[in-house]
């Protein structure tokens, strides 16, 4: 079985004191994609060991950014979308193994009163078409912290939080056309009406205390791949971030003797 998983972890740096080393010698992923690295390689001098890392790192520093931890050596690594104008702030990057394209995401927050919410639906459309290219050649598998809720039972107060970012109309509709353009959210493939499984909880108000949270983190699987989910996981015990990891485990297809 294959175990990949990925962690909002708001800093490596800051997690790194928070738990970071210990939930990777625990739970020992085959591939680790991180998003909201805040920082540039050479800005530390992290070892993990057993694992190549890969990273696509924003401009500013201290902001944004992503990395990914595998065993496996890839095929092939690449950053962003090949769109100049998304180049900046280092938001995805994509591994190609034998069996699939891996693309690790964080989708740009629509930020309060939704300032950026015109800036974040081209980026949508881009990495879309972008996927959907992929998907035309093998498999895809895409996770990280997508920044929407898709339905009600992705949040605890979506009536309160109806129209806010990461629960606009407008960010819930193109979830839904990612969805729609070929791939099934593995979570609630499996788990379709569980409940108060979140993924983020706000810093405010106690919000993890009471599991006043969102599911915005997702592994997305191309349609047809869905045979090969042998379960999809929310981590929430797990600290150090304001998000909690997720995980995809694979069924490994048998090799040909």
């Amino acid at each position: 079985m294959k175990r990949l998983y990925s962690w909002n972890v708001n800093g490596l740096r800051a997690c790194m004191q928070k738990g970071f080393v210990e939930f990777l010698e625990r739970e020992d992923p085959d591939v680790l994609c991180v998003q909201e690295t805040k920082m540039q390689p050479e800005q530390a001098d992290f070892v993990f060991p057993g694992y190549e890392v890969y990273w696509n790192s924003a401009v500013k520093k201290g902001y944004s950014g992503t990395a990914v931890l595998t065993k496996e050596m890839p095929l092939a690594v690449w950053k962003d979308m090949g769109i100049e104008r998304h180049n900046t702030e280092g938001r995805t990057l994509t591994l190609e193994y034998p069996e699939y394209y891996l693309v690790n995401v964080y989708v740009p927050n629509s930020q309060s009163e939704l300032a950026r919410l015109s800036y974040r639906m081209e980026w949508e459309d881009d990495v879309r078409a972008y996927l959907r290219g992929l998907k035309e050649k093998k498999p895809v598998i895409v996770t990280g912290d997508f920044n929407v809720a898709k339905e009600e039972i992705d949040l605890k107060n979506p009536k309160a939080n109806r129209g806010n970012a990461g629960f606009s109309d407008e960010e819930r509709e193109k979830m839904r056309a990612l969805l729609a353009s070929g791939f099934v959210d593995s979570f609630r493939y499996l788990y379709p009406d569980r409940e108060e499984a979140y993924s983020w909880w706000s810093y405010r108000f106690r919000s993890r205390e009471k599991n006043a949270g969102w599911r915005i983190d997702y592994f997305l699987v191309s349609e047809g791949y869905e045979g090969q989910i042998a379960d999809s996981l929310i981590l929430s015990e797990q600290m150090g971030s304001d998000h909690c990891p997720i995980a995809l485990y694979l069924n490994e297809k048998e090799k040909n003797e």
